[in-house]
C-alpha cells in the first residue's frame, strides 16, 4: 500500500500518467485510471488493444528493484511460463521514467492477461484450485533454478527491517514490537535449501490470476511484491483467506490447491506445521505497510473516496492489533 498522500497526488490528475504514456505507442483518448494500492495501474489502448501502464514513485520503489522484477519475469516467460509481458517503449527500454516537483516516477507498459478472474466468493472446482496449486508449484520450480549474479531483489530480511523502521516510528505500537522480535528470531531459525527457498510471488492471490478455461491454466500478474524467501510463504499468502476462514469448505479448498501442488513440487507436513507462522509474518508485513501509508496524511482536505479508504485501513490496523494480542495468550 503506498502512502495516501501519494495516492491522493496521483489521483488528483493523470498528468504524470499521460508524460510516462508518451514513451509507448498508443491510441489517443484511451487512457483511464485502473487501479491504485503499491503502484498505480492505467489501462490504455494500442490499435483498439489494451494494454496497462503501471508506474510508482520513486519513494515507493527503486529502479533495481524493478529492474530485477522484470528479469524474473522475463525468465519465468523464456521457460513457458504463463504471465504477462512487458513492452518495450519506442526508446527500446522497458522501464521510463519522468521527473515531476514531488520527485521521479518510474513506469512499466505490461500486455493484458489472457482469460478471466475467477471471485473468491464463488464456488471454484476442483480441477481450478488444484490447477492454482500446480501453476504456484511451477513457478517455485522454475524458481529453483533461477540465477542472477547479483540479488538485488528484496528478500524477507529487508521486509523485516521494514517492518523494524515503521514499527520505530510507532513508540506506542507495543505488540506489534513483541510480535516483530518473535517472528524475526523464528525467520533467523529456519533451514535455508534450494528446494525450499528462492524468490516467490508473495501475492499469488486469484485477483492476481486470470484462468484460461479452454486450457485449464492461469495467467500470472503483478510481481511487484516478489521477494527471497521460503516457498512455503508463498503458499500460505495465497490461501490467507482459506486458512483464516472456519468455514468447512475452505479446508476443502485448501486441500485440493495442496493435492494440485504437490503433483508438481513437494510440500512436507513439516512445511504445513510452518503455516501458522508464516501466516504471522504475512500479519505483521501488512500492519507495517497500512501503519506507513497513513504517516504522511493528515487527513485533513480529503476527498471523500480517501477518508472512506483511510477508514478502512484504521478497521483493519485493529484488526490484526487484535490478532497481536491473541498471539501472545
Amino acid at each position: 500500500m503506498m502512502e495516501l498522500s501519494t495516492m491522493k497526488a496521483g489521483f488528483s490528475s493523470l498528468e504524470v500518467a499521460e508524460s510516462l504514456l508518451k514513451h509507448w505507442e498508443h491510441d489517443e483518448g484511451t487512457l483511464r485510471f485502473w487501479r491504485a494500492s503499491s503502484n498505480f495501474v492505467c489501462a490504455f489502448e494500442r490499435k483498439g488493444i489494451r494494454f496497462f501502464l503501471r508506474f510508482s514513485f520513486e519513494d515507493e520503489n527503486t529502479l533495481e528493484q524493478i529492474k530485477e522484477e522484470l528479469d524474473f519475469m522475463e525468465y519465468l516467460k523464456k521457460n513457458s511460463f504463463p504471465c504477462v509481458s512487458p513492452i518495450l517503449s519506442l526508446n527500446n527500454n522497458f522501464i521510463e521514467t519522468v521527473e515531476t516537483s514531488d520527485g521521479g516516477y518510474f513506469g512499466v507498459v505490461f500486455s493484458a492477461a489472457n482469460g478471466t478472474q475467477l471471485d473468491e466468493e464463488e464456488d471454484l472446482l476442483d480441477s481450478q484450485l488444484e490447477q492454482w496449486g500446480r501453476s504456484l508449484a511451477t513457478l517455485h520450480n522454475l524458481s529453483m533454478n533461477y540465477e542472477i549474479k547479483n540479488k538485488k531483489r528484496k528478500s524477507w530480511q529487508d521486509t523485516l527491517l521494514f517492518i523494524k523502521n515503521v514499527l520505530n516510528h510507532h513508540p506506542l505500537e507495543n505488540e506489534a514490537k513483541k510480535e516483530y522480535h518473535t517472528i524475526s528470531h523464528w525467520l533467523h531459525s529456519l533451514l535455508v535449501s534450494k528446494n525450499t527457498y528462492g524468490l516467490i510471488h508473495y501475492d499469488f492471490q486469484l485477483d492476481n490470476l486470470f484462468y484460461d478455461a479452454k486450457d485449464v491454466t492461469f495467467e500470472i500478474i503483478d510481481f511487484d511484491d516478489s521477494m527471497y524467501h521460503w516457498f512455503a510463504q508463498d503458499v500460505v499468502t495465497a490461501l490467507t483467506d482459506e486458512l483464516e476462514s472456519e468455514q468447512p469448505a475452505s479446508k476443502k479448498r485448501i486441500n485440493a490447491f495442496l493435492k494440485g501442488y504437490r503433483t508438481k513440487k513437494e510440500l512436507s507436513e513439516e512445511d504445513i506445521d510452518l503455516f501458522p507462522m508464516f501466516l504471522r509474518f504475512s500479519k505483521l508485513y501488512q500492519f507495517a505497510r497500512l501503519l506507513r501509508s497513513m504517516e504522511s496524511s493528515t487527513g485533513e482536505d480529503d476527498p471523500a473516496w480517501l477518508g472512506n479508504l483511510r477508514g478502512k485501513l484504521i478497521s483493519k490496523v485493529d484488526e490484526i492489533r487484535k490478532c497481536f494480542r491473541e498471539s501472545e495468550i
